[in-house]
Order: C-alpha cells, then sequence, then structure tokens
C-alpha cells in the first residue's frame, strides 16, 4: 500500500475546493532566501520566485486582494520574539535595515496590496492579516512562499484555523532541501491545506 492510501483509509486527504473569491498570500519572498550570501538561502528559491511573480500578474489582472509577508524586528537582538530568535539565530538577517529583509523587484507591492510585518512563523499569528482577509470577503488563500517546512506551513494551517480554504501552490514554495520541502507538501496537503499545481491556481485566479 502507497504512503498516499495509507492516509486516505486513515481518514486523510480529503480535499478542500475552491471557494470563489481568492485571495493571494505571498509568504515572505524575500531576498534571504534567494541570496547565496545569505544564511537562510534555498537553492530552489528563485524557481519558486518565477512562480509567484506569475501569481501576482494573474491577480493583478483579476483584481484580486494580495498581501505579502515579511519578517522584521527593530535590531538584530529580536527582542519582540525572544524564544524565536533563541531557537533560530538566522533571524538576526530580518532586522530593519538589512538588505536581506527586503522584498525583491519582481515582487514590489503595487497600491492598496497588504504588507503585514511579522515576528513569527505564521502570517497571522499578532497581525491583522485574517481581519484584512475577511474585510475584502476572500474566502481562499492561494499561498507562496518561503519557507515551506516553516513560515508556509505554519500560515496554511493557520489560514485553516480562521475559516480560510489554504491553497498551497507547490511550484510556488521552496525550502533549504528536497526532503523537508516534501515531506511538509505531503503533510499539509494530507491535513490542512489543499497541495495545487500552479497551473490550477492560475486558471482559478484568472
Amino acid at each position: 500500500m502507497s504512503l498516499a492510501s495509507d492516509y486516505a483509509g486513515a481518514g486523510f486527504s480529503g480535499r478542500l475546493g475552491w471557494g470563489s473569491r481568492p485571495a493571494l498570500l505571498l509568504v515572505d519572498p524575500v531576498v534571504a532566501y534567494l541570496s547565496p550570501s545569505s544564511p537562510l538561502y534555498c537553492e530552489t528559491a528563485a524557481a519558486a520566485l518565477s512562480a509567484m511573480t506569475s501569481l501576482l500578474a494573474a491577480a493583478r489582472s483579476a483584481g484580486r486582494p494580495v498581501a505579502f509577508t515579511a519578517v522584521g524586528f527593530a535590531d538584530e537582538t529580536c527582542a519582540e520574539a525572544p524564544l524565536f530568535a533563541t531557537k533560530v539565530p538566522g533571524l538576526r538577517v530580518f532586522a530593519d535595515g538589512s538588505p536581506l529583509a527586503a522584498l525583491p523587484p519582481p515582487l514590489t507591492p503595487a497600491p492598496g496590496e497588504l504588507v503585514v510585518r511579522k515576528h513569527y512563523a505564521s502570517a497571522f499569528a499578532g497581525t491583522a492579516l485574517a481581519a484584512w482577509l475577511t474585510a475584502c470577503r476572500a474566502d481562499t488563500v492561494v499561498i507562496g512562499g518561503y519557507s515551506t517546512s516553516g513560515c508556509v506551513r505554519a500560515s496554511a494551517v493557520d489560514a485553516l484555523q480562521a475559516g480560510f480554504r489554504p491553497m498551497v501552490v507547490r511550484e510556488a514554495c521552496a525550502d533549504r532541501a528536497p526532503g523537508p520541502h516534501e515531506a511538509n507538501l505531503f503533510d499539509l496537503d494530507a491535513k490542512y491545506a489543499d497541495v495545487v499545481p500552479c497551473s490550477e491556481a492560475l486558471e482559478r485566479l484568472e
């Protein structure tokens, strides 16, 4: 029996399906994951950036709500999230003024698009994102970003818990290594989100 069949037989891997009002959420698509000089660099981040750029163009063309997140701290002490910073010292690259904390030019936010400054993994933790999505009447959240096993996963789980349908776009996510990337996509698809191909997300956004 395959692992997928085993999970399905145990009652996992149902489908949430698409709602009628999708919004796009790009989770931490920042230079820290794209620059080889960064401690958080992901080799597959550039390919995911290309997919995110396509999703962004489709969402804008259709007038869909768009939100970006970026981790940010006042300085390298990361005092806003001391336990998280103790666990992940690499978070210091997100101190104010660090070029690694910036969004890359292909993903420059447009007027009216939300940019969420966050201190923890989830895009929803301690932020106004859920309220903003509700005000936009969104029922589905299309998710891409970095990293699959960290902030993407946490944001997808919290999207479900906040009452939105999380659609994680496979090609629009990246992680440090294939193992964590694939394992977390599998687990998300089994329990918390629908993992979908970019082609499907583009069609639904448009």
